[in-house]
């Protein structure tokens, strides 16, 4: 962590929080995850290390501080928790539960030998839900959401035969806390069921517990299977035990189900005892767990050890290794993304991993391919280690004589070069444009805001488009004019959209050269690039030339380019691969029979900073880094990445760090983002 600057780690830290926040949604909101527990789980102690070793750096909205996630638009009326629902921390080795239980005596100043118990079960992967309790029955049942706010699905539970509709003997108020979840059998009936109706199939029998739950018509919810079990509780009136033991058991006499592996812990050996019993269980469980919960059994030390953001210091789960198994790779099917990347995906004899059949397993790309020495027919160990594709752990069959896997070099899509650049493990289509797999996101790239910026040429309309076979190509926007009676006939369009779209492609008959460029999507060329490219060539067949004659080993033409500011051998091998494939010179030459982009010239104005070089550094608020680039070289200055001491000004944005300490170590002038602004305000009259 020492070689991280702090501008690092703060930029970091925002891609963190972005990146949790999506999959929590994903998670929680919309039962969809996209990435394994594990995945997930690294994610987390990634924002944890930064925020320890970076304190000062620590977001509003950390996701050490959240628990689950806002709830999305739901036909379901939000209610607020009376006492929030937290998570819990985890550990993945022996090593951090004991590291737990020292934490413990130290907050508690306990010595070594006195006594600390703990309480241990397995933690079954379900929906978190709250049930409150008034005079002994049942008023409100919510689920977790965002710990404070979650669904009323009161109606919902009261067709779970595990939940007592009422309780003798209870507090006047007790809510009772648990899991809601389907067994494995009853979930393979059920996905039996929805495949023999057409319908979608659940992914797991957690997501399917969670959209069983939270329906809006509850006699959906009484259909399903559902299952309860208790492990705690939230707002009481008063508790029937001073011990975790005491209350779980006494929860069981009022008739909630709790675990079976339920136990008490008196020593760290008895805690790690009971996970390697309850691991060695799971397999032969009739439910899905992927972990076990250790809780201080003490009540009064519960209430001395409190809480952090968001989970209780006096509990912890210890997650489980992701489950395994054999099964046989019966084939290697490649799959093209929109950015052209070709990506093996394995297709597998069907195998029973952790209560899911899975039949599909990522091969990531052609490297990983080699080093397990994969080939179809091969028998393979593959773990799930969550709730998304699985991967393979183990080739089994390796050694056997047979020929390796020739990855494609060609893309199966439309028969273009597939090449990996030099340093980088993805093979890529060089198809663009001509490519199906590729083509309509490339179409929508061409026609964004930061490219030719045609209004009226959204994304539903270019797949709509696209789907009627008007558009294939860049140059088939520009002939849109010929379709205005098709377009007319389609529902939703009348004659001023139609004539407004129109218009607005033919407003682009001669666009800029650099965003022209740009808006082709070809690989490394960016807004700023396309820029830098055609400041120096000016038109776009003197770019094409010269990238032509580098691709062809002529060593001034490769150097003209690379002796562009900004352009290195990435971008000269990106331009040479566009222009030997045939198709891709045929979008060209096409395209430009359409439009004509004037000779590209960048007018400059008289400014403080011309003919000076200016770094740009932390978070611009008001503007983007490519924006802010141009609006300086409008200036006549030179944007730059890095501070020397050829630097003249640095610029800083909130979250600067060792940029901003270089500048003023070697006296460069800085400053804010509003004084730049007002620089840029001043020099445009």
């Amino acid at each position: 962590m020492t070689d991280l600057s702090e501008a690092d780690a703060a930029n970091e830290l925002m891609r963190l929080a972005k990146q949790i926040a999506r999959h929590d949604r994903l998670y929680h909101a919309e039962d969809s995850p996209e990435i394994t527990d594990q995945e997930y789980d690294a994610l987390v102690r990634r924002n944890a290390e930064l925020e320890a070793a970076f304190p000062q750096l620590v977001r509003p909205d950390s996701p050490n501080a959240k628990v689950g996630h806002e709830i999305a638009a739901s036909p379901l009326s939000k209610v607020p928790h009376a006492q929030r629902m937290m998570s819990l921390d985890n550990a993945f080795a022996d090593e951090e539960v004991a590291e737990f239980v020292a934490r413990v005596r130290r907050f508690l100043a306990l010595g070594e030998d006195a006594p600390l118990a703990f309480t241990a079960e397995d933690k079954i992967d379900g929906l978190s839900l709250s049930l409150r309790y008034e005079g002994g029955a049942l008023v409100m049942a919510a689920t977790r959401g965002d710990g404070r706010v979650g669904e009323n699905v009161t109606a919902n539970v009261a067709h779970i035969a595990d939940i007592p509709q009422a309780i003798e003997g209870a507090p006047d108020v007790f809510e009772v806390r648990g899991e809601v979840y389907m067994e494995r059998a009853a979930f393979a009936e059920l996905n039996a069921a929805q495949e023999a109706a057409g319908d979608k199939l659940f992914a797991n029998p957690r997501n399917a517990a969670a959209g069983s739950l939270r329906q809006k018509d509850a006699r959906i919810t009484a259909k399903r299977p559902l299952r309860f079990w208790a492990h705690g509780w939230g707002e009481v009136s008063d508790l029937p035990g001073n011990t975790q033991e005491a209350v779980v058991r006494q929860l069981a006499d009022w008739g909630f189900p709790v675990s079976p592996q339920f136990k008490r812990a008196e020593t760290l050996d008895q805690m790690l005892a009971a996970y390697e019993a309850i691991n060695a269980a799971r397999p032969d469980l009739p439910y899905e767990i992927d972990g076990v919960v250790y809780k201080v059994d003490r009540l009064d030390y519960q209430q001395r050890l409190g809480f952090v953001a968001k989970a209780p210091r006096w509990a912890i789960a210890r997650k489980f290794p992701a489950e395994q198994a054999q099964t046989t790779l019966e084939s290697i099917d490649i799959q093209v993304g929109r950015t052209g990347k070709l990506t093996p995906v394995g297709r597998l004899a069907p195998v029973l991993v952790g209560g899911v059949t899975v039949t599909n397993v990522t091969l990531h790309n052609r490297d990983e391919i080699e080093r397990l020495g994969v080939r179809p027919g091969d028998r393979i160990l593959v773990q799930r280690a969550g709730d998304v594709i699985p991967q393979v752990v183990e080739n089994l069959t390796r050694d056997e004589k047979r020929k390796p896997y020739a990855f494609p070099d060609h893309c199966p899509e439309c028969g273009s070069e597939a090449v990996a650049e030099e340093g980088e493990v993805d093979v890529r289509c060089t198809g663009g444009l001509i490519c199906p797999a590729q083509r309509t996101e490339r179409l929508k790239h061409f026609v964004s805001r930061g490219a030719l910026d045609i209004d009226g040429l959204g994304e539903k309309t270019i797949d709509q488009f696209f789907a009627l076979g008007w558009l294939e190509s860049p140059a088939d926007i520009f002939r849109l004019r010929k379709k205005r009676e098709d377009i007319l006939a389609l529902d939703g369009w009348k004659e001023k959209s139609v004539d407004n779209l129109l218009a607005s492609v033919e407003n682009r008959r001669q666009p800029d050269a650099a965003r022209l460029l740009f808006g082709l999507g070809i690989r490394h060329i960016g807004a700023v690039t396309a820029r830098d490219l055609l400041k120096h060539f000016h038109t776009l067949p003197n770019l094409r030339k010269t990238a032509e004659a580098a691709r062809a080993g002529d060593d001034n033409a490769a150097t003209e380019l690379t002796d562009i500011d900004g352009i290195g051998p990435s971008v000269v091998e990106a331009l040479g691969d566009f222009f030997h494939e045939p198709h891709n010179v045929e979008v060209w030459e096409d395209l430009l029979r359409e439009v004509d982009p004037p000779r590209f010239e960048v007018e400059t104005l008289d400014s403080p900073v011309a003919g000076k070089t200016v770094v740009f550094t932390g978070k611009l608020e008001t503007m983007s880094r490519d924006e802010a680039k141009a609006q300086a070289e409008r200036l006549g200055a030179k944007a730059s990445g890095s501070v020397s001491a050829k630097t003249d000004l640095l610029v800083a944005g909130p979250g600067a760090g060792s940029k901003l300490k270089k500048a003023q170590d070697l006296g460069i002038e800085t400053m804010d983002e509003a004084g730049w602004a007002a620089l840029v305000a001043a020099a445009n009259g």
